[in-house]
């Protein structure tokens, strides 16, 4: 793995606007994405966790151009996809793809596994049809099926052989980047660990760069490099794997990972958790200094009013991770 960046996300924003009344004005927003920086090297894996609804899904789409940021830029090799016109980003679309959460939803049932996969190629590619067909038969091994699959429908396979089928199609047209987004949150838990392991051989074979969207630390934890915690959207911490299962140095990175269960009963006997209270702020109206200091215990503990009123800084501790929170330290 090279150190060079292929991805470098900076104060990404995604706003949603809120309208009301009958002229329909625009009377607020919902702050989804709140500026968001990471960079990702090229061949890595960033995860980027958080509860349901911190923005997580709504980052990945960005980061693609599937949402147009309100604010910010995203850099591909340089290149700001953030400002290209919809020609020159469809130029770019084939070396960035997605891995959708929902298997069922995100492929068509009218269409066969075949057409599915070869759909990208169509758009994208000068291929002929026999070009097309045996590149559908790769892919297909490449991702553990059948080869003869690809004259069947959708409906006839389990939910992990559909997340295969989703995962070869993001291959298609041989992408060096790809948004995973909750790729195994629908599957059982025996199918998941297929999945991952599945992408984490195609990484090694194909030089692939990954941004893994999950809220299953166990799971991110397996995969990813460097991880990314996100809350209310904005990242509290960034930090190699290894320093955030280690020591995490963000409150919030804290009671995450004091939610997960050790696969020791003595040690989860003895272990104390945090359990945060209250409810997750609306994004609509967020609070107005750091956005975990309603719920975060540090606050609480050290009563001082820049926790409510000034927005932490995004800045690095000595040990290279970056928080935003105005007491923590590596």
């Amino acid at each position: 793995m090279t150190a060079e960046t292929l991805l470098s996300v900076d104060d990404l924003k995604i706003h949603f606007p809120i309208h009301a009344g009958i002229f329909r004005r625009k009377v607020g927003a919902v702050k989804a994405v709140d500026g968001v920086n990471f960079e990702i090297k090229r061949g890595e894996t960033l995860g980027l966790v958080g509860e349901s609804g911190c923005g997580k899904s709504t980052a990945g789409r960005a980061v693609l151009r599937l949402y147009d940021p309100t604010a910010g830029s995203v850099s591909f090799e340089d290149v700001n996809i953030a400002a290209l016109s919809h020609a020159d980003m469809r130029a770019m679309r084939p070396r960035m793809q997605m891995i959708f959460q929902d298997p069922q939803a995100c492929l068509n049932p009218r269409m066969t596994v075949g057409t599915i996969i070869e759909e990208p190629m169509v758009e994208h590619t000068k291929m002929n049809a026999k070009e097309r067909e045996a590149k559908v038969q790769e892919l297909l091994e490449a991702v553990g099926m059948n080869p003869s699959f690809a004259s069947r429908y959708p409906h006839e396979f389990s939910g992990g052989q559909r997340q295969r089928i989703g995962i070869a199609r993001a291959l298609a047209l041989d992408p060096d980047f790809i948004v995973c987004d909750e790729p195994i949150a629908a599957l059982d838990v025996s199918i998941q660990a297929q999945v991952v392991n599945l992408l984490q051989d195609l990484q090694k074979q194909k030089g692939l760069t990954y941004l893994f969207i999950s809220h299953d630390l166990s799971m991110v934890r397996h995969i990813a490099d460097r991880v990314a915690v996100m809350y209310l959207g904005k990242i509290m911490e960034l930090a190699t794997r290894d320093q955030l299962f280690a020591s995490p140095a963000h409150p919030y990175t804290k009671a995450l990972l004091s939610a997960v269960p050790v696969p020791d009963p003595q040690a989860e006997k003895t272990r104390t958790r945090t359990i945060l209270t209250g409810d997750v702020p609306s994004p609509a109206n967020p609070p107005q200094g750091c956005v975990f200091s309603t719920r975060c215990p540090l606050a609480q503990k050290m009563n001082d009013k820049k926790c409510f009123t000034e927005p932490p800084a995004w800045r690095e501790l000595g040990d290279g991770r970056r928080v935003a929170c105005h007491f923590a330290e590596g």
